[in-house]
């Protein structure tokens, strides 16, 4: 639940109130430069770390949390970190689900995540969603929806994407489904984000315009 926690500082700024972040990257390394100073900030402040990664980018996710001080094995058996594939996390079964991925990040918040950790630092690797169409769709109104949980908390998610895996018009949606944005390594409050309520009603016109059949002249 929302306690009016403490500002985190992040990426040449901080995260206050809104804290659901869409995260642009061009490189690995330009990544992992603005990301672990903010990890490494939350482990010391004793936050509980959900990381969801690419499968085949697991080891090094854990090398690089190694050379900056961070032991993911004592954490992990501690109960404060949890790393996930982005595949098992979203695509259960082959699909994505978007009502059972809110109940999962819903099980994660501050307040209902195990351990009594005063809030969760999550931060998700999106790369599975540039797979197929399907999936992006879903996960633009998924991202969303999903600002009807993180509003009620005080936790903070960052959402990773490469820029280079998805589209002009895909970040565009990404971008508008987002309060917080970094881009260029910094934190800015986004003027691009539209409200769920706004944003949902947009996404039903739009794709009833695109299922409506066309009347002949």
């Amino acid at each position: 639940m929302k306690t009016g926690a403490s500002p985190i500082p992040f990426a040449g700024s901080q995260l206050d109130e809104a804290r659901h972040v869409c995260a642009f990257f061009n490189s690995a390394d330009e990544e992992y430069r603005v990301l672990l100073p903010f990890i490494k900030d939350g482990f010391e402040c004793g936050d509980k770390a959900v990381h969801v990664v690419n499968p085949d980018q697991r080891r090094d996710h854990l090398r690089r949390l190694a050379a900056v001080g961070i032991d993911p094995t004592a954490t992990q058996q501690s109960g404060q970190f949890e790393l996930r594939t982005n595949t098992e996390a979203y695509l259960r079964d082959g699909r994505f689900d978007q009502d059972r991925m809110l109940g999962v990040f819903e099980q994660l918040a501050s307040g209902n995540a195990k351990g009594g950790f005063p809030l969760s630092r999550i931060v998700c690797h999106m790369d599975w969603a540039a797979e197929g169409r399907s999936y992006v769709d879903n996960l633009v109104e998924f991202e969303s929806r999903v600002n009807d949980v993180w509003r009620r908390h005080d936790d903070a998610v960052i959402c990773v994407y490469d820029l280079a895996k998805f589209g002009g018009d895909t970040v565009v949606d990404i971008m508008r489904t987002h309060p917080m944005i970094i881009i260029g390594g910094i934190l800015q409050q986004n003027p691009f984000f539209v409200p769920p309520e706004e944003f949902l009603r947009e996404l039903r016109e739009r794709r009833a315009g695109q299922t409506t059949p066309a009347t002949a002249a």
